[in-house]
């Protein structure tokens, strides 16, 4: 079975919700909810591989009319086929849920939620919603919320609403490292509405209204960058006071790539440690050294005891009130019988071994 956050899966009746001909299903009364997400909040059965846990409920806006955006790796996309409340994300459907039943969850749910990520689609009505939604999740409870933001429909003066309403941390999903690559895979390139400028002005806005380290970018490594291209970019995003989440490139069935191939995970684990080593102040780009085909041949710095605690290659993303991560989506990047690209937990020193020998390959 092709998924990413469990091992067997079982849908409980009395939790589905049947299609209402008379009211859409649509943002801010309902949301989609990732099966993951699901599961924690029991309202879907199952098992997370090797006991993996979620502690960030991942909610995803939803509109009849989908994602006006054209991505060429996600399976949201506006030309992908089929109806848009049936496209998976990340490979998995995303069932729709009241919103107000998914706040009480969350509220009844302290020990198991230490983060809610509120995601937009590139709809105009999404801004609005987002502060609608997260002032739902608010009264009920006081966890912290994360709103991964799109810079094409969202205006620099709507990022104070969006603080107000008790969003503490932005996300901002740049994805491909530099300006071609993001031209091609969601300007341009590919018929949709992004444009790099954009994303960059609104990052630094962001930073402005929120904070240095409570704005991070998403990069998806594997879409055609070098390594030195995607450090690069964790750099830049470090220099101007944010943070990096990094995500492997699984192809989306029927989406434009489709028969992309994921990186190498040679490739994955090299540019995992030197995003934790950049994030953690511990080196810089300056300090790297890059052979004539952009791969990473020295980091610049002692890495033995940073790799020896398996943390580089934990997902990175956005931390609870305990101050680790919380967003560590589960099997996102491979199908759990895949060696795990983010490690939802800690490595084994067996893992930690392998990781060694990874990160001194080059296919």
């Amino acid at each position: 079975m092709d998924t990413y956050v469990f091992a067997f899966l079982e849908y409980n009746p009395q939790y589905l919700i049947i299609p209402n001909m008379e009211k859409t299903q649509e943002s801010p009364e309902f949301v989609r909810l990732s099966q993951a997400a699901a599961m924690t909040l029991d309202l879907m059965g199952g098992s997370f591989y090797r006991d993996a846990k979620l502690y960030c409920i991942n909610i995803l806006l939803t509109y009849s009319q989908g994602c006006a955006a054209n991505c060429s790796y996600c399976g949201l996309s506006a030309k992908r086929p089929g109806e848009y409340e049936e496209k998976s994300f990340i490979r998995v459907t995303w069932p729709t849920h009241s919103t107000e039943d998914i706040a009480q969850r969350i509220a009844d749910r302290p020990d198991r939620v230490k983060r809610v990520c509120i995601s937009m689609i590139t709809r105009k009505k999404s801004v609005e919603d987002t502060v609608k939604v997260a002032r739902m999740i608010r009264e009920k409870s006081d966890v912290p919320i994360s709103g991964l933001i799109s810079p094409t429909i969202t205006d620099n003066n709507e990022l104070p609403l969006l603080k107000d309403a008790g969003i503490d941390k932005i996300g901002i999903a740049i994805d491909a490292a530099t300006e071609e690559l993001f031209d091609f895979h969601r300007g341009k390139g590919a018929q949709g509405p992004h444009k790099w400028d954009r994303y960059w002005s609104c990052f630094d806005a962001a930073l402005e209204v929120f904070g240095k380290g409570n704005v991070g970018s998403h990069y998806v490594v594997g879409l055609g960058e070098t390594e030195f291209d995607m450090i690069s970019g964790i750099q830049k995003i470090r220099s101007m006071g944010g943070e990096t989440h990094l995500f492997s490139f699984f192809p989306e069935p029927n989406s434009r790539l489709n028969s992309h191939p994921r990186p190498h995970v040679e490739t994955y684990r090299r540019v995992q440690l030197a995003r934790y080593l950049i994030d953690n102040d511990i080196t810089t780009i300056d300090t790297m050294k890059f052979d004539d085909k952009g791969r990473l041949t020295s980091f610049g710095a002692e890495t033995e005891k940073h790799i020896d605690t398996g943390l580089p290659f934990m997902t990175s993303g956005c931390v609870g009130t305990d101050g680790t991560v919380a967003c560590n989506r589960p099997y996102a990047n491979e199908r759990p019988s895949d060696e795990p690209r983010n490690f939802p937990f800690q490595p084994t020193k067996e893992e930690i071994e392998a990781i060694k020998k990874e990160l001194t390959t080059y296919p």
